[in-house]
């Protein structure tokens, strides 16, 4: 994929002597690109409404993309609307917030959209909550839409903050415990994470039986693909029950010029973590 280069050199001088640190050794003006601008995508929706999505200019998290991952789980839950509509929807590294928005415009609950606590990352995801014309509220004073947030979360950290969310008074025992559903587009990549990831589905999933992880990927590396798979491993060793739920065929790979087997590349596969009938509590009973 085309991450950055790191631009780092050779720290020694010819005679083996470190190099110091002063003007003399500073980059010159010019050196390095300048960071690209903010960007903007759009996603029409199955009734024709056009979602325009501000994308960060430049992200190391790759949070300045709109990836496959986010427009099919998006567009699975246009086709099957009772997924999200009336519950309780968190997603995870989402970037832009796409399904997260199309969630929260098919009747969704409450969504909360998280991505790493970054102002940039938090301020445009606002950005595109509050600029789509399909989340206006209009007995709202500003119009804001008010079944959706946008908060920061590092995977894997205290879920206390984002469970807050789910109710405006202060928790008690009858307030839900957790999500009805999870949303992780195309984070798999990030092998080194999967733990943390999988940490954050067990603080935040309702353990009910109709609660859902959706977990939508893309190889884009062909050769690593037994290490994003093996999430789904840990996953059930972790004790959720997975199913692959759907699978789409992109046009072309996201990534055009990236080695690797295309077809692989151009792969969208859906999976789902849920809570076996062991694990869940009985409705009306405490989770």
């Amino acid at each position: 994929m085309d991450r950055d280069r790191d631009h780092s050199g050779d720290d020694d001088d010819d005679d083996g002597e470190a190099v110091g640190t002063g003007a003399l050794f500073a980059d010159p003006e010019g050196y390095y690109p300048p960071s690209p601008p903010p960007t903007t995508q759009t996603y029409t929706m199955a009734n024709g409404a056009v979602i325009t999505l501000h994308l960060v200019g430049h992200s190391p998290l790759e949070a300045h993309r709109l990836w496959n991952g986010a427009r099919v789980v998006s567009e699975h839950f246009e086709a099957h609307p009772a997924e999200v509509r009336g519950r309780s929807v968190l997603e995870i590294g989402a970037g832009a917030g796409l399904p997260s928005i199309v969630a929260a415009a098919l009747g969704a609950k409450r969504v909360v959209v998280t991505d790493y606590p970054d102002p940039d990352l938090i301020a445009t995801m606002w950005k595109n909550i509050r600029g789509c014309p399909e989340l206006v509220d209009d007995d709202s004073p500003d119009g804001a839409p008010r079944n959706i947030v946008a908060d920061g979360h590092v995977w894997g950290a205290d879920p206390a903050p984002l469970l807050a969310h789910l109710s405006s008074s202060p928790p008690s025992n009858s307030a839900p415990k957790g999500f009805d559903v999870l949303i992780l587009a195309d984070l798999l990549f990030r092998h080194s994470e999967h733990g943390s990831m999988l940490r954050t589905v067990e603080g935040t999933l309702r353990r009910r039986r109709g609660s859902k992880a959706f977990v939508v990927f893309t190889s884009y590396r062909p050769w690593l693909q037994h290490k994003d798979l093996a999430f789904f491993d840990l996953a059930c060793a972790r004790g959720f029950e997975v199913e692959r739920v759907l699978e789409r065929k992109m046009d072309r790979p996201l990534f055009e010029n990236d080695p690797g087997d295309e077809e692989v590349r151009k792969t969208v596969s859906g999976w789902v973590l849920h809570w076996p009938e062991a694990s869940c509590v009985a409705e009306g009973g405490d989770e």
